[in-house]
Protein backbone atom coordinates (compact mmCIF):
# COMPACT_ATOMS: atom_id res chain seq x y z
CA UNK A 1 0.00 0.00 0.00
CA UNK A 2 1.30 3.14 -1.23
CA UNK A 3 0.97 5.37 2.30
CA UNK A 4 1.81 8.78 -0.41
CA UNK A 5 -0.78 8.30 -2.77
CA UNK A 6 -1.71 11.82 -3.64
CA UNK A 7 1.07 13.35 -1.96
CA UNK A 8 1.88 16.83 -3.49
CA UNK A 9 -1.67 17.62 -3.22
CA UNK A 10 -1.95 16.80 0.50
CA UNK A 11 1.54 18.64 0.29
CA UNK A 12 -0.20 21.77 -1.25
CA UNK A 13 -3.16 21.85 0.61
CA UNK A 14 -1.00 21.55 4.24
CA UNK A 15 0.19 25.03 2.77
CA UNK A 16 -3.07 26.30 2.41
CA UNK A 17 -3.72 26.09 -1.21
CA UNK A 18 -7.53 26.00 -1.89
CA UNK A 19 -7.48 24.19 -5.04
CA UNK A 20 -5.57 21.41 -3.81
CA UNK A 21 -7.78 21.00 -0.88
CA UNK A 22 -10.70 21.17 -3.34
CA UNK A 23 -8.61 18.14 -5.05
CA UNK A 24 -8.27 16.55 -1.57
CA UNK A 25 -12.59 17.36 -1.06
CA UNK A 26 -13.15 15.93 -4.93
CA UNK A 27 -11.29 12.78 -4.50
CA UNK A 28 -12.47 11.75 -0.94
CA UNK A 29 -16.36 13.26 -0.37
CA UNK A 30 -17.81 10.62 -1.82
CA UNK A 31 -16.40 7.64 -0.11
CA UNK A 32 -16.89 9.92 3.68
CA UNK A 33 -20.53 11.01 2.47
CA UNK A 34 -21.36 7.34 2.17
CA UNK A 35 -20.06 6.55 5.69
CA UNK A 36 -21.54 9.60 7.64
CA UNK A 37 -24.81 8.12 5.20
CA UNK A 38 -24.32 4.83 6.66
CA UNK A 39 -23.20 6.00 10.42
CA UNK A 40 -26.50 8.67 10.80
CA UNK A 41 -28.79 7.30 8.38
CA UNK A 42 -30.18 11.00 7.42
CA UNK A 43 -29.02 12.71 4.52
CA UNK A 44 -28.66 16.48 5.54
CA UNK A 45 -27.35 15.10 8.78
CA UNK A 46 -24.69 13.16 6.90
CA UNK A 47 -23.94 16.57 4.79
CA UNK A 48 -23.24 18.49 7.80
CA UNK A 49 -20.84 15.86 9.40
CA UNK A 50 -18.88 15.65 6.06
CA UNK A 51 -18.39 19.42 5.91
CA UNK A 52 -16.87 19.17 9.62
CA UNK A 53 -15.18 16.31 8.95
CA UNK A 54 -13.42 18.35 5.56
CA UNK A 55 -12.96 20.95 7.87
CA UNK A 56 -11.08 19.41 10.82
CA UNK A 57 -9.00 17.79 8.38
CA UNK A 58 -8.29 20.53 6.86
CA UNK A 59 -7.00 22.66 9.77
CA UNK A 60 -5.43 19.60 11.42
CA UNK A 61 -3.47 18.62 8.08
CA UNK A 62 -0.08 19.53 9.52
CA UNK A 63 -0.39 16.45 11.56
CA UNK A 64 -1.11 14.31 8.90
CA UNK A 65 2.57 12.22 8.38
CA UNK A 66 1.63 9.80 6.48
CA UNK A 67 1.99 6.74 8.91
CA UNK A 68 -1.32 6.03 7.38
CA UNK A 69 -3.27 6.71 3.59
CA UNK A 70 -4.88 9.96 3.92
CA UNK A 71 -7.84 8.14 2.89
CA UNK A 72 -7.90 6.04 5.85
CA UNK A 73 -7.36 9.19 8.16
CA UNK A 74 -9.98 10.99 6.79
CA UNK A 75 -12.15 8.39 7.55
CA UNK A 76 -10.99 8.24 11.44
CA UNK A 77 -11.91 11.78 11.75
CA UNK A 78 -15.26 11.34 9.86
CA UNK A 79 -16.31 8.17 12.06
CA UNK A 80 -15.17 10.15 15.06
CA UNK A 81 -17.44 12.87 14.25
CA UNK A 82 -19.99 10.42 13.29
CA UNK A 83 -19.52 8.97 16.30
CA UNK A 84 -19.56 12.05 18.55
CA UNK A 85 -22.57 13.59 16.54
CA UNK A 86 -24.39 10.69 17.97
CA UNK A 87 -23.43 10.88 21.31
CA UNK A 88 -24.33 14.80 20.87
CA UNK A 89 -27.88 13.96 20.46
CA UNK A 90 -27.76 11.60 22.73
CA UNK A 91 -29.42 9.05 20.79
CA UNK A 92 -29.59 5.88 22.78
CA UNK A 93 -28.10 3.02 20.76
CA UNK A 94 -30.93 0.67 20.43
CA UNK A 95 -29.59 -2.68 19.80
CA UNK A 96 -31.24 -5.70 18.30
CA UNK A 97 -32.09 -7.93 21.47
CA UNK A 98 -35.72 -8.93 20.07
CA UNK A 99 -34.67 -10.30 17.22
CA UNK A 100 -35.68 -14.12 17.02
CA UNK A 101 -31.83 -16.04 17.03
CA UNK A 102 -32.82 -18.66 14.38
CA UNK A 103 -34.20 -18.17 11.31
CA UNK A 104 -34.84 -20.08 8.63
CA UNK A 105 -31.81 -21.47 6.14
CA UNK A 106 -31.94 -20.90 2.97
CA UNK A 107 -30.43 -23.02 0.00
CA UNK A 108 -31.27 -21.23 -3.32
CA UNK A 109 -29.53 -18.11 -4.22
CA UNK A 110 -31.03 -14.75 -4.71
CA UNK A 111 -30.06 -11.44 -7.03
CA UNK A 112 -30.18 -9.34 -4.48
CA UNK A 113 -29.68 -5.08 -5.48
CA UNK A 114 -27.42 -3.26 -3.80
CA UNK A 115 -30.53 -0.76 -2.71
CA UNK A 116 -32.19 -3.70 -1.24
CA UNK A 117 -29.39 -4.21 1.13
CA UNK A 118 -29.49 -0.47 2.27
CA UNK A 119 -32.94 -0.49 3.00
CA UNK A 120 -32.21 -3.56 5.15
CA UNK A 121 -29.05 -1.97 6.84
CA UNK A 122 -31.22 1.25 7.27
CA UNK A 123 -33.93 -0.90 8.67
CA UNK A 124 -31.60 -1.70 12.06
CA UNK A 125 -32.30 0.03 15.12
CA UNK A 126 -29.07 3.11 15.49
CA UNK A 127 -27.56 1.16 17.27
CA UNK A 128 -26.72 -2.13 15.84
CA UNK A 129 -26.79 -0.30 12.56
CA UNK A 130 -23.75 1.56 13.88
CA UNK A 131 -22.00 -2.19 14.48
CA UNK A 132 -22.64 -3.40 11.72
CA UNK A 133 -21.50 -0.37 9.42
CA UNK A 134 -18.09 0.02 11.60
CA UNK A 135 -17.48 -3.83 11.35
CA UNK A 136 -18.22 -4.92 7.83
CA UNK A 137 -17.93 -1.53 6.14
CA UNK A 138 -15.45 0.14 7.61
CA UNK A 139 -13.24 -2.49 8.86
CA UNK A 140 -13.25 -2.03 12.96
CA UNK A 141 -12.54 -4.85 14.75
CA UNK A 142 -14.93 -5.83 17.87
CA UNK A 143 -12.39 -4.13 20.17
CA UNK A 144 -12.22 -0.70 18.56
CA UNK A 145 -16.06 -0.71 18.19
CA UNK A 146 -16.09 -1.52 22.01
CA UNK A 147 -13.88 1.40 22.86
CA UNK A 148 -15.71 3.81 20.51
CA UNK A 149 -19.21 3.02 21.45
CA UNK A 150 -18.01 2.62 25.25
CA UNK A 151 -19.56 -1.23 25.20
CA UNK A 152 -18.02 -4.61 25.70
CA UNK A 153 -16.40 -6.36 23.19
CA UNK A 154 -18.96 -9.49 23.32
CA UNK A 155 -21.49 -6.94 22.40
CA UNK A 156 -20.21 -5.61 19.56
CA UNK A 157 -19.91 -9.36 18.53
CA UNK A 158 -23.56 -10.34 19.57
CA UNK A 159 -24.99 -6.94 18.31
CA UNK A 160 -23.35 -7.40 15.11
CA UNK A 161 -24.43 -11.04 14.48
CA UNK A 162 -27.99 -10.25 15.57
CA UNK A 163 -28.10 -7.43 12.61
CA UNK A 164 -26.31 -9.81 10.21
CA UNK A 165 -29.01 -12.46 10.88
CA UNK A 166 -31.84 -9.44 10.60
CA UNK A 167 -30.30 -8.03 7.40
CA UNK A 168 -30.67 -11.47 5.62
CA UNK A 169 -34.10 -11.76 7.50
CA UNK A 170 -35.55 -8.83 6.17
CA UNK A 171 -34.05 -9.86 2.51
CA UNK A 172 -35.44 -12.99 2.41
CA UNK A 173 -38.71 -11.38 3.40
CA UNK A 174 -38.50 -9.06 0.71
CA UNK A 175 -37.77 -11.45 -2.13
CA UNK A 176 -40.72 -13.69 -1.13
CA UNK A 177 -43.15 -10.39 -1.47
CA UNK A 178 -41.17 -9.83 -5.15
CA UNK A 179 -42.44 -13.65 -6.17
Amino acid sequence: MNLEVHKHIIEKSKLGDSKSQHELYKLYSKAMFNTCLRMLNHWEDAEDILQDSFSDAFSKLSTFVYKSTFGAWMKRITINNCINEIKRRKVDLVFCSDIPETIEKEQREYKLSVDQVKRAMMSLPNGSRIIFSLYLLEGYDHREIAEILNTSESNSKSQYMRAKRKIKELLIEEVYHEK
